[in-house]
């Protein structure tokens, strides 16, 4: 699961909004589906360059981001490196690109989603920032609770 921070969290929330509010949508178009969306999002590069930077390498985003090497010279891991950078790793972009997450789903209380589906999607990327909100919150509470029992020693 991505590592919780303030900056993916909005990501995620923009990117939902943006999809419900009537931005294209469709899978088959590396800029246009899950990953893509997210990535216009983070790079704020458009759906047209994504698309371009994914087509000069094999794979839709699971295989592309299963073979992510920093260094390839690849234009789409330079997109995904950013999408790293921001807590997410590359397990993540497969299973927001087919909406899997099984934390995720359990959150939902959904067995499955369709993953082609734009209102799936959405409710899928803003159960995900929920979950990583709830968890960047946790984790912050933790962090406070071991600062002020330090200052008590």
């Amino acid at each position: 699961m991505a590592k919780p921070s303030l900056e993916l969290i909005a990501a995620l929330r923009a990117t939902a909004d943006r999809m419900d509010n009537g931005a294209k949508f469709h899978w088959n178009h590396m800029g246009s589906c899950n990953c893509g969306h997210l990535a216009q999002t983070l790079t704020r590069l458009s759906k047209a360059q994504i698309h371009r930077m994914a087509m000069e390498n094999a794979g839709d985003w699971t295989e592309q981001a299963r073979e992510f090497c920093p260094d390839s010279g690849y234009p789409l891991d330079r997109v995904i490196e950013i999408m790293v950078r921001v807590g997410l790793n590359t397990n993540d972009i497969a299973n927001l690109e087919r909406l899997s997450d099984p934390k995720v789903l359990k959150r939902l209380g959904a067995g499955e989603l369709d993953y082609r589906n734009r209102e799936d999607a959405v409710t899928y990327i803003r159960a995900w920032a929920d979950l990583l909100e709830a968890q960047w919150r946790e984790d912050f509470e933790r962090r406070q609770a071991r600062t002020r029992q330090l200052q008590t020693v």
